[in-house]
């Protein structure tokens, strides 16, 4: 099967609202084994919605769409799909009981307006809505189906999961299942050079999207159940791990700071941060993960060089003849937040992030990362070029993530060089 959103909505093309329904409707007709071929967005226009229905009619067995089913006046979606489905919609009154008892629960009368809603399809079905006056519809001519859905998130949901995705399910004869693969430390272009001949595999099927501080690798198998699509997804994303190693550093949604939290938790040790241009970006990832406060109890935002000397203990000596910007700046704030914060181990960052204060020696876009462990001091350049300073500091704060990660599960810091902190001539 075959299937296409449409979301209606002026609100959504001006950009007043962030369309989260389209990315949980992709998701969930993906976990259906449905083949999702295009994402639409229209304003609420019945012309343009009406060719639009028509021309996804023709190339899609499924059409889900979801706003336009409200009482005012430009709420088109359900009138403009009967029409292109050849049905018409007449008056339930179980649904109108449905609404008044809705309104009466707030106190308030209902409009004649709302009276709309009541109208279903003639040829298809609805769906109870138990979280707002608008249920859901599905129409069908032939093998084509569409599903309406109420626009509002808190109402498309339980609609979607408790009426409509068992309604397909019925029907379909195969699922899909996805693994993601998060990778750090290697860019886009390089993983694709390692594990490129992975993505011509047409079942399981992989493809890599690039993140900013990361690459992520997507494998989707299609098998007749779940189990077996996992399996499939599983034993593929081993050929992975061969190639890439420990730069895969975890699976599905738990980002670095949330694989931090738990290697840091499982080893029983803790992280200090020390930071100056990332401004705290490294504390705040890590402490916006629940059970952060049992790893990390000391962050340190040394802007300032003062803040380095007197937070820190950095040399001013070092400070006056290698400048801010350098690795032996950056191996002081790692050994000194450790030091000062009690902690297992530590990371410090120190760079230019721009748009300004670029020299032709400390372009914008050079960092120097600390990381201290026990009586080492490890020492990473890191050059991102001129990008924007938002990217350059979440790639920063991401490189720092990952060398704490990679120092508490006892894993090397690929490029970088390991100090003695009492070696002449480094901290």
């Amino acid at each position: 099967m075959t299937a296409e959103i449409i979301c209606v909505g002026t609100e959504l093309l001006l950009g007043d609202i962030l369309n989260t329904n389209a990315r949980f409707l992709a998701r969930e007709l993906a976990e259906l084994g449905i083949d999702l071929l295009h994402q639409q967005v229209v304003g609420d226009n019945a012309a343009r919605l009406e060719k639009l229905v028509r021309e996804a009619k023709g190339r899609s067995d499924l059409l889900i769409f979801s706003g336009g089913l409200g009482p005012t006046a430009d709420d088109l979606t359900k009138e403009t799909v009967a029409r292109c489905f050849n049905d018409e919609l007449v008056f339930e009154p179980s649904v109108m009981q449905s609404i008044n008892a809705y309104f009466l629960a707030t106190g308030r009368s209902t409009p004649k307006n709302n009276e709309k809603q009541a109208m279903v399809p003639q040829k298809g079905g609805w769906f109870a809505n138990p979280n707002g006056t608008a249920p859901a519809v599905w129409f069908r001519e032939g093998a084509k189906y569409a599903v309406l859905l109420p626009g509002p998130p808190r109402e498309l949901e339980p609609l979607w999961s408790g009426a409509v995705r068992p309604m397909l399910q019925r029907d379909q004869q195969r699922v899909l299942h996805s693994l993601v693969l998060r990778v750090a430390g290697v860019g886009e272009s390089h993983a694709e050079e390692l594990v490129g001949h992975l993505f011509q595999s047409e079942n399981p099927t992989a493809a890599i999207y690039a993140k900013t501080g990361e690459v992520h690798i997507r494998i989707t198998a299609a098998a007749p159940t779940n189990m077996e699509a996992k399996a499939m997804c599983r034993a593929y994303a081993q050929k992975f791990y061969a190639l890439l190693g420990d730069a895969v550093y975890g699976e599905g949604e738990d980002g670095l700071e949330n694989v931090l939290v738990k290697t840091l938790a499982k080893k029983n040790l803790t992280v200090a941060t020390a930071e100056s241009c990332t401004g705290g970006l490294v504390a705040q990832r890590i402490t916006a993960v629940p059970g952060s406060s049992e790893v990390f109890g000391f962050g340190f935002v040394t802007y300032a060089n003062a803040a380095k000397r007197q937070l820190l203990g950095v040399d001013p000596m070092t400070l006056a003849e290698c400048g801010a910007v350098s690795p032996q700046v950056a191996a002081q704030m790692a050994a000194g937040a450790q030091k000062a914060a009690g902690a297992s181990l530590a990371v410090a960052l120190t760079g230019v992030a721009g748009p300004g204060g670029g020299t032709e020696e400390k372009p914008v876009g050079l960092v120097w990362l600390g990381a201290a462990k026990g009586e080492t001091v490890f020492v990473k350049e890191l050059r991102f070029g001129p990008r924007s300073r938002e990217s350059i500091r979440w790639m920063t704060a991401s490189a720092a993530l990952d060398a704490a990660r990679r120092l508490a599960a006892g894993l090397p810091i690929p490029g970088a060089e390991a100090w003695g902190k009492t070696e002449k001539g480094k901290p």
